[in-house]
């Protein structure tokens, strides 16, 4: 296990649940890492983890740090990143991490980001676990493992069952993230234009009409049609409401798989949920799908020295 440095940032909600960042920051420090910037946990502004120009602030100072840290972990979710996008240093950013090893973690909001950072400066990131995933009970032991695993080499490979009946061998750089928030982006300048990538998403209790119609914006825009495939990951308390008569989440991906036009995989373990995978958004992947058995294999991305 690598004595890493680690940076927490706080860009969306704040830490409403003190004790399970705590038992975060424990399990990093057990593990040999060095925590810092944990002034962040304390900050609180309405929903959101301080003011805008405080979460601004911890993703401009990755480009102004005499030193970067080897992991800038996003400490929770929520909602806020947004707010953020016309207030980055893009052109530093792009400068300083571009080509850097620094490996910036979070997933959720936290999508908002990653895609804006990929459009504007091609900075690659990892679709992964927040702090306060790292300090769920029990502990998230699968989670953990990959996380460190993907962040130790300069190859993450996953696997999983319950991929779906179709064969598929594709490649193509890796992208996505929470639904809702990466749909709010599109048409606007902080959505990169990738064509013949592996989409992969999740999303969070959103009833299943809102997921397809999230789907369909997708697919209208055009935006689903030049992938090679879409890779579904967890959905979690996504369940039909009081008047959808039968309509739930199995109708909506059936839905989804008319019209998608590519390839849709199921299962990824990835999203709201116990089990997740980290995923090196913007890397090269290919993925292999063979009786229901997928493999999802990555390259080129940020690392901690070998």
């Amino acid at each position: 296990m690598p004595n890493a440095r680690i940076r927490l940032i706080a860009p969306s909600g704040y830490a409403h649940d003190p004790a399970a960042m705590m038992r975060g920051v424990a399990r990093l420090r057990e593990a040999g890492c060095t925590v810092e910037n944990l002034d962040v946990l304390e900050r609180a502004q309405l929903r959101f983890a301080g003011s805008e120009a405080e979460r601004a602030g911890d993703i401009n100072a990755l480009a102004t740090l005499d030193e970067l840290p080897d992991i800038a972990l996003v400490t929770r979710g929520g909602y806020g990143a947004a707010r953020l996008l016309g207030q980055l240093d893009y052109g530093a950013l792009r400068e300083r991490l571009a080509d850097s090893n620094l490996a910036l973690v979070g997933h959720s909001d936290f999508t908002a980001l990653q895609l804006a950072l990929y459009a504007k400066c091609g900075v690659r990131s990892f679709a992964g676990p927040l702090l306060a995933d790292l300090g769920a009970e029990p502990c998230p032991t699968f989670t953990w493992d990959h996380f460190w695993s993907t962040l130790s080499t300069d190859t993450s490979i996953a696997t999983w069952v319950g991929a779906g009946e179709a064969d598929l061998d594709v490649q193509g750089p890796l992208w996505g993230g929470n639904l809702a928030v990466l749909c709010s982006l599109l048409g606007t300048p902080y959505f990169p234009a990738i064509d013949g990538g592996i989409l992969f998403v999740e999303d969070l209790a959103e009833p299943p009409f809102r997921i397809e119609r999230l789907f369909y914006q997708l697919h209208l825009s055009g935006v689903l049609g030049r992938q090679r495939a879409l890779v579904l990951g967890d959905f979690h308390a996504c369940r039909p409401g009081p008047r959808d008569n039968g309509y739930d989440l199995d109708a909506a991906f059936a839905q989804l798989a008319r019209m998608a036009g590519v390839p849709v995989i199921h299962g990824l373990p990835h999203g709201h949920a116990a089990r997740q995978l980290t995923l090196p958004f913007g890397s090269l992947a290919r993925l292999q799908v063979k009786g229901g058995e997928a493999r999802l294999e990555c390259t080129g991305y940020p690392h901690l020295p070998l």
